[in-house]
């Protein structure tokens, strides 16, 4: 991108002078994901004045946007042309950016089976803490070389620098999707999909939640159709696709009836927690039904506190399982939105930080309190 653009020339005058001063900065989008993370802090930088879509090759599979430009907006162009961000980024409400997309590392229903945002950024361009403007990758996986630092941005909640504009691999739209519906308990249905994992089925997302499984089937045509009859014969119900079609983005989003009940929970101090695991882990001994994604690998809890305790409790259970436990939405972070890192990983993330922000002027404390 242009180094001269005033956009840009702003945003780097704004950071060299936070640098001078040591002020720090709250990179922010459209702010759908302030809640994600440690509290936000430091005087704003807002990134929605550098917006648009830089440049798309739809035969090349690869499309590069700045930061500032709404998630809708550039899903809108990719449908155009039969395309789509395979992984589901969450908007959870309007006015998501691409950059804070990436910036928050957040993936959909889909993930399980096609990947996270991370696995689609081929390159991007970096406004760092020096107020240098750093490019790495590419628009092709093939350029990929070194240090892959375009994708260690995802999920860094903008603490290494500002992220001007990304390379994205995007996939085309799928000939053919179904939506399927079992009743089953959480260990019956955390077993088949277990079971349905080691076959060669085009299984795309799945939801464990109040005695139901729903399963979508998305794909080939002739492979939708064929698992679709197998599933039917073991007791699936066709859902209408009205109702499919408003289920997934409303679990992509948190507007479905779990998400609904849990932000309820959060208004009266409560907090609704992700639990990361193995796919094959069992049915974990927490009180309340969870929300179970990514057959199996994705289990939402709400609790009706956020206390320290509550946290050791959970992150306790989530380690023995093998995984490690989010205190994703909260109006109390006091217990640590993250699991706390093990020294020698805890040493590199803070190195990683100096050595992007030495001054440490962006989003200080978003990932870790003190990092």
């Amino acid at each position: 991108m242009a180094e001269h653009e005033p956009a840009l020339v702003r945003l780097i005058d704004r950071v060299c002078a936070a640098q001078q001063s040591g002020t720090p900065m709250c990179i922010r989008g459209g702010g759908t994901k302030d809640f994600y993370g440690e509290p936000p802090s430091g005087e704003l930088l807002s990134t929605t004045e550098l917006a648009g879509i830089s440049s798309y090759e739809p035969t090349e599979l690869v499309v590069t946007a700045r930061c500032g430009t709404p998630l809708a907006e550039l899903e809108a162009v990719l449908a155009e042309k039969g395309q789509c961000l395979p992984f589901e980024p969450p908007h959870f409400s309007a006015g998501a950016t691409v950059g804070g997309m990436v910036a928050a590392g957040l993936s959909g229903p889909s993930r399980a089976a096609v990947g996270a945002v991370r696995d689609y950024v081929l390159g991007a361009t970096l406004l760092n803490g020096r107020g240098e403007v750093l490019s790495f990758g590419g628009q092709v996986i093939k350029n990929v070389a070194g240090y892959d630092v375009s994708r260690l941005l995802a999920g860094s909640l903008g603490t290494l620098g500002v992220i001007l504009e990304v390379s994205i691999k995007v996939l085309p739209v799928a000939p053919a999707t179904v939506t399927l519906l079992f009743d089953m308990n959480q260990a019956m249905a955390l077993a088949q999909l277990h079971q349905w994992g080691g076959q060669p089925l085009p299984l795309n997302a799945t939801a464990i939640w109040n005695d139901q499984l729903v399963v979508r089937l998305r794909g080939a045509v002739a492979a939708v159709q064929a698992a679709s009859a197998k599933f039917r014969a073991l007791g699936g119900e066709l859902a209408e696709p009205a109702l499919a079609g408003s289920f997934w983005p409303g679990l992509r989003d948190h507007r479905d009836e779990f998400f609904c009940a849990a932000h309820a929970a959060v208004d009266a101090g409560g907090a609704l927690w992700r639990l990361s695991v193995p796919q094959t882990a069992p049915a974990l001994e927490l009180p309340g039904t969870p929300l179970i994604e990514w057959a199996g690998g994705q289990r939402w809890y709400v609790t009706p506190r956020a206390d320290a305790d509550t946290a050791v409790h959970l992150r306790d259970i989530a380690r023995r399982a093998g995984g490690h436990a989010t205190l994703f939405h909260s109006n109390d972070k006091s217990a640590g939105a993250f699991a706390p890192l093990a020294s020698p990983l805890d040493r590199l993330h803070r190195e990683l930080k100096r050595s992007f922000d030495p001054h440490g002027v962006f989003n200080p404390g978003r990932l870790y309190p003190g990092g």
